[in-house]
């Protein structure tokens, strides 16, 4: 099988200018990237890992620690984008991307231990940030490089790439209420998840300033799966003074309370105004009067990437904070 050495010279370039080509890069000319990507693909050509992790103790390889939101078969529809964003940035950047799923019951600290004891990744990838996230400081001591996909209110400097859920649930409120909507009600996840208290604020800051009190039986939390919704929000149009609106966690919440207002013959936009937050677009592929926030998960996971390539090149560099 042909090496790097081998195609280098078939092709007169520097074996530097072929490695570079190999992750696309950008002082390459695309001309010789494509004159080296159709070499390779002709001699079956494929990167030897093993033998590069050998020589420079690094892997070539990312770990994202993605923790499953509930046991329910739908749940992770949602996460699909960002695996797809992270996925191709980290091909593209001559690494591989290692998934590695948590269930609900599993200790986030556990699964990051387990993950530094197997050293079979560069780098890390943590999700789903609590209040005084001790996997940061573990991951700081222990001198892995890593980025977090949110943020944590430690007194620490920390790699992390976030989506401002404070303005977008601010904003939503506020287009909710510019509806004429005065009772609100919002979806929010686990609260020790700190996207959630980011939300929360958001709504309570929206409220403040209009003069309407917090009524904190319309705060629901939960993982919001299409059933826990759908039971949810009938319960809050069952009250006697129901919500007219409403700003949902994500898809799976927005299709339960969908479910519920369609039962109780209610019409969405009319009876009850929504807002959602939305990564996958599918509220742009239903049939009702809904108000979206689109977060592109996918330019989230590639930025994610970035960070944590750039860590791993540098580890005691400048520390990359993206909030988007």
């Amino acid at each position: 099988m042909a090496n790097r050495k081998q195609i280098a010279a078939e092709l007169s370039l520097s074996v530097t200018t072929v490695s570079r080509s190999l992750k696309d890069g950008p002082e390459v000319h695309p001309s010789t990237i494509a004159r080296f990507k159709e070499m390779a693909k002709r001699v079956g050509y494929v990167p030897n890992h093993h033998g590069f992790a050998l020589k420079t103790g690094r892997t070539l390889a990312m770990t994202a620690v993605y923790p499953m939101e509930t046991q329910d078969h739908l749940s992770d529809l949602l996460k699909l984008p960002l695996i797809e964003g992270m996925t191709l940035a980290a091909r593209q950047a001559g690494y591989s991307l290692s998934i590695y799923s948590t269930t609900p019951d599993d200790d986030p600290v556990e699964s990051v231990q387990r993950q530094l004891q197997a050293r079979s990744s560069d780098g890390l990838i943590i999700t789903r940030m609590v209040s005084g996230d001790p996997r940061v400081k573990l991951l700081l001591d222990q001198g892995m490089p890593f980025v977090a996909f949110g943020r944590t209110d430690l007194d620490v400097a920390y790699p992390y790439v976030d989506v401002d859920n404070e303005q977008i649930a601010y904003e939503a409120t506020g287009r909710l209420m510019d509806k004429g909507c005065r009772r609100i009600a919002l979806q929010l996840l686990v609260p020790e998840d700190q996207a959630s208290a980011m939300r929360l604020s958001g709504y309570q800051s929206a409220l403040a300033e209009a003069g309407i009190p917090i009524d904190q039986s319309l705060i629901g939390h939960g993982m919001f799966t299409m059933e826990s919704s759908a039971a949810w929000f009938d319960r809050l149009l069952g009250s006697s003074d129901p919500p007219t609106g409403l700003a949902c966690a994500n898809e799976l919440g927005l299709l339960g309370a969908l479910h519920t207002l369609g039962r109780r013959g209610l019409v969405p936009g009319s009876d009850v105004h929504i807002v959602t937050r939305d990564s996958t677009r599918l509220a742009r592929f239903l049939p009702a009067k809904i108000g979206v926030h689109f977060v592109d998960m996918a330019g989230v996971g590639r930025k994610l990437i970035e960070v944590l390539e750039s860590r791993i090149a540098n580890p005691l560099g400048p520390v990359a904070t993206v909030l988007l």
